[in-house]
């Protein structure tokens, strides 16, 4: 027999919180509003509050291994500092910062030679076969990053794919040793988050007025010259977005240095888990976690506002 009682939907978490603050009394147009700053809040501003107050901490032999922000077992005012202090002081930490920013900053500018015109082409081409050409680009996108940095392994090992070519084509007399150098983490890097740079790219080379590009023909302008003063120039807001969505996860990029760049690579990503979980300095790696938030959030946050100084400028 059917019951009377109406089945109640599950409804997800993002409506539950919702309908929780609805019934506390806000209004729904502001409930919607506040849901996703309530996430950011507890997943995002919380955790790193809380690496913030243990980067100012000391390792001891306990659980948790730092000492604690208040009490008697506290640290001293004087030494609050001190695991900053040692960025600046131990080579280990600036040059790991180095390599970082040199590995981010030159796999940003390949992904962006290689990516602009993949997108400048996909762009122009015919509805169905852009269709084909976005699904190949997003392909890679089903298969675990993991396995496909593993692959990427046995592909330049000396036994790999591409000795196994260069060999055949008689290029090469011996194996190259291509695993474990600098090329090898370009490689990885630049086939991880290409596809980040391609689909802002097309996402604004898509949405450009050609008739901008015929009045430029109509006037004498060379191809060339109208797709730096004109293409160029419109598209800088999908070439920033590229840049920054390759930069950014690039800095502190972990599995891929330690796979294919081998135990001499020095990362600062490969420096924090070191920090984390084979020396137990919790508050080391804390302070070195926070420092590369500094180093990517203040540039982000200085373009956005030099941006929205440029959007309120009267044309």
């Amino acid at each position: 027999m059917a019951s009377d009682v109406p089945q109640q939907t599950s409804l997800p978490l993002g409506g539950q919180i919702r309908s929780i603050l609805i019934a506390l009394g806000f209004k729904p147009r502001t409930a919607v509003i506040l849901v996703p700053y309530l996430w950011l809040t507890i997943f995002f501003v919380v955790p790193c509050i809380i690496i913030l107050k243990i980067s100012f901490a000391q390792t001891v032999i306990a659980q948790p291994p730092y000492t604690p922000m208040f009490g008697p077992e506290s640290v001293p005012h004087d030494q609050l500092f001190d695991n900053f202090k040692r960025l600046f002081q131990d080579s280990l930490y600036y040059k790991a910062y180095l390599n970082s920013l040199n590995l981010a900053f030159f796999s940003t500018l390949i992904c962006l030679l290689i990516g602009y015109p993949m997108a400048y082409g996909i762009a122009r081409c015919s509805p169905s076969t852009r269709a084909l050409l976005l699904l190949a680009i997003i392909l890679p996108f089903w298969t675990s990053f993991l396995i496909r940095v593993y692959a990427w392994k046995s592909i330049l090992s000396k036994e790999g794919v591409v000795n196994d070519l260069l060999l055949g084509l008689g290029i090469i007399d011996e194996p190259l040793l291509i695993l474990y150098t600098p090329a090898a983490m370009y490689i990885g890097v630049v086939y991880t988050y290409l596809p980040f740079m391609i689909l802002p790219l097309y996402a604004n080379l898509e949405k450009m007025d050609l008739s901008l590009l015929e009045a430029a023909a109509d006037l004498g302008c060379r191809p060339l010259k109208a797709f730096c003063v004109i293409t160029i120039p419109l598209s800088l807001p999908g070439i920033i977005a590229g840049a920054l969505l390759v930069f950014i996860p690039a800095v502190g990029e972990y599995v891929i240095p330690e796979l294919l760049g081998g135990p001499n690579a020095l990362m600062i990503g490969k420096v924090v888990a070191d920090e984390f979980f084979q020396n137990r300095d919790w508050p080391m790696a804390s302070a070195v976690a926070v420092a590369i938030l500094i180093i990517l959030v203040i540039p982000i946050m200085a373009f956005q506002y030099f941006q929205g100084k440029a959007q309120e400028a009267p044309k």
